[in-house]
């Protein structure tokens, strides 16, 4: 059972309230995806453990809907320098 952007953007808001967050389908089939998310929650946190919160959003998509999942995490702070 596939899952859309929205429902991976709304799991990640959920679990990270205030979030920016835009998440692609980057084949089109419905298991692929790239996310950005941009988030005060991220201060202090190394890669890794940015991306362990993302995961523990998703859940069981992780193991099932979600194939790959490319991920761009930031700081707000982070996010502006660019």
């Amino acid at each position: 059972m596939a899952i859309t952007p929205d429902e991976i953007r709304a799991l990640i808001m959920q679990a990270l309230p205030g979030a920016e967050v835009s998440v692609t389908d980057t084949t089109g089939t419905g298991d692929h995806y790239a996310a950005t998310v941009v988030s005060s929650a991220f201060a202090g946190k190394g890669p890794v453990d940015r991306h362990r919160l993302i995961y523990a959003a998703l859940g069981d998509a992780m193991r099932g809907p979600i194939h790959a999942l490319a991920l761009e995490t930031e700081t707000p702070e982070e996010y502006q320098r660019k």
